[in-house]
């Protein structure tokens, strides 16, 4: 049986929130859905209160490039879309926001955080 493409992201989302919620955040909600816009994963940083929305990039191998310049202008607008969106429903539109990437390398199991990436 072979590996998809989303299979490697379902599992680089769940290292990514293992890392987030081992560094103190509190996940909120996952592959959070507004149309065709999707948020991978939502996070609450209770030492400052920030809603933090998470886009994760994952690679096998590092020779394709850095993860996060698969995060270009046309994806950070659909995540702010869908980021207002989520703010407007859970009435949080007074809240401190954040947009964060975290970069999963296969290779190494490792997690790589970029705090307001954008």
């Amino acid at each position: 049986m072979s590996v998809t493409t989303r299979d490697k992201g379902i599992y680089g989302e769940k290292l990514a929130a293992r890392y987030l919620k081992r560094n103190g955040y509190r996940i909120l909600e996952r592959n959070y859905r507004v149309g065709k816009y999707e948020i991978d994963l939502i996070a609450r940083q209770p030492s400052t209160g920030c809603i933090v929305f998470v886009e994760v990039k994952s690679r096998s191998k590092s020779r394709f490039g850095l993860p996060c310049e698969a995060v270009d202008a046309n994806k950070r607008r659909y995540l702010r879309l869908a980021a207002t969106s989520y703010l407007q429903k859970n009435n949080l539109l007074d809240s401190y926001v954040r947009f964060d990437v975290v970069e999963v390398y296969f290779e190494d199991k490792q997690a790589h955080h970029i705090v307001n990436a954008f």
